[in-house]
């Protein structure tokens, strides 16, 4: 360390030798002399701005307690304040806030960066559509509706307001927190936007979103399949948007019972996309219409082939189906309890619950004892998520646990156990205990990390 600061001193104006000494003061363990460093190669030079980043990424990313991650943020914070007028430590707090998940943070400063530059919404908007990715919903609200709130001149007035109802309709419908005032205030949200900005191909996506809630949500598939046939003829949509509506009607016609259309879309899009995560959907969709219908072993040769698919979704959720079918069939091959299984699967999706309950409660009374019975069991456990009855959603979970803890679906169920009691039962010490048993009695389920990240924070480890 002492020959590079002497270098320093000696050839300061020609090179600081900032990454060497970073690097050393990194192997001693001193993050703030690293970080510091650092971000004097910024300042001397804003076009390394990104190599920095990527090292910080890897030196302070992982970061479970926070401390270098805090330390990062009060040196950016401190050069922020010191030269307001520069921008490129603000961009780099955004980043941080970014790789740290907090978004509203992150908002704030994007806010700020842009009315300080004199800027027309862009970072901003970017920002929102990283948020929504996130399924962090409120943030981006937050942040397309600063950008809607420039007016209609701004050049991102349209893009945004489209993002802004999009993702309205996500965190209504996804979150399962809605009344049916809700719902037809959306729809009336989506036609008078559609009214202001026109139903072109540019608002393609709009359409479809209001498809998806008239068909899913409002029960009226008619109405929205007129509005996806009109959508997929508009002149200069998009291939992938067009595909996308295609998925969106042959949907609707599956359940609509118009089986030969909603397969013939499917196989269009596949046909179309035949490399692409797109395609890969549309032969998932295809498979799964199969075993709607009950035809098992057609739509389990093709979800074996999507186990490998390149989305790893659909890959996931190919495997899930896939492991359903295989072990429910039966040794001597009988399908019934499967058959009306896949009926109240087919009926959750429309979102029609009650009628899916109904079939299942059938289920367990017809086939007692059935290798069905946790999926069952399960299924109605998400069906009283959706309808906010935690007691019996709880219950449930509760069964599973301890009636299939062998099985693949137990450490769901514990997860989701656990993650009712933090959220929404509001007991933390409950969740705690709940988080402790998914960590000591399955460490090698996909929900380990997560389950650890939330005791830690129960129990106070990670503090913001």
């Amino acid at each position: 360390m002492a020959t590079y600061l002497e270098g320093k001193r000696l050839v300061k104006e020609e090179y600081g030798f900032h990454f060497e000494l970073a690097d050393v003061y990194y192997q001693k363990g001193d993050f703030t002399g690293m970080i510091n460093e650092y971000l004097d190669a910024v300042a001397e030079n804003p076009m390394v701005q990104q190599q920095v980043l990527n090292i910080l990424q890897s030196r302070v990313g992982y970061d479970p307690e926070n401390n270098k991650g805090d330390l990062l943020r009060t040196s950016l914070l401190r050069r922020i304040q010191k030269n307001p007028d520069q921008p490129i430590f603000s961009e780099m707090l955004i980043w941080l806030f970014v790789q740290q998940k907090d978004f509203d943070s992150a908002f704030l400063q994007a806010k700020a960066l842009d009315k300080r530059m004199k800027e027309d919404g862009s970072r901003v908007l970017s920002l929102g559509n990283l948020a929504a990715s996130n399924f962090n919903y409120d943030a981006a609200i937050k942040c397309y509706q600063y950008v809607v709130d420039k007016g209609t001149m701004n050049s991102n007035y349209i893009p945004a307001r489209m993002e802004l109802l999009n993702t309205y309709n996500k965190k209504i419908t996804e979150e399962n927190n809605y009344t049916s005032a809700d719902l037809l205030k959306l729809e009336k949200d989506y036609e008078t936007t559609l009214a202001e900005l026109g139903r072109t191909a540019r608002t393609a996506s709009l359409v479809r979103g209001l498809a998806h809630l008239r068909a899913f949500y409002l029960d009226r598939a008619d109405s929205a399949m007129a509005d996806l046939e009109q959508t997929i003829d508009f002149n200069g949509i998009s291939r992938q948007t067009q595909a996308e509506c295609k998925l969106e009607l042959g949907d609707i016609l599956l359940f609509q019972g118009n089986v030969w259309d909603s397969d013939l879309l499917y196989a269009q899009v596949d046909k179309d996309f035949k490399h692409d995560p797109l395609g890969q959907d549309a032969k998932f969709r295809s498979a799964r219409l199969d075993y709607f219908r009950g035809d098992f072993m057609w739509a389990q040769a093709q979800l074996d082939v999507l186990k490998s698919a390149t989305s790893q979704l659909i890959a996931n959720d190919a495997l899930s189906l896939s492991l359903l079918i295989q072990d429910n069939m039966g040794l001597d091959s009988t399908t019934d309890a499967l058959m009306l299984y896949s009926k109240a699967d087919l009926l959750s999706y429309r979102n029609k619950n009650d009628l899916a309950l109904a079939i299942l409660d059938t289920l367990l009374i017809k086939f007692p004892d059935h290798s069905l019975t946790d999926e069952v069991w399960y299924k109605a456990a998400r069906i009283m998520d959706s309808k906010h009855n935690w007691q019996a959603e709880d219950s449930l979970y509760q069964k599973i646990v301890e009636k299939f803890g062998e099985d693949v679906l137990a450490d769901d169920a514990l997860f989701h156990r656990a993650e009712l009691y933090e959220n929404k039962l509001k007991d933390p010490a409950k969740a705690m205990e709940l988080y402790q048993d998914l960590l000591t009695k399955y460490p090698g389920s996909l929900f380990v990390v997560e389950a650890r990240k939330r005791f830690r924070a129960l129990r106070g480890d990670v503090l913001n």
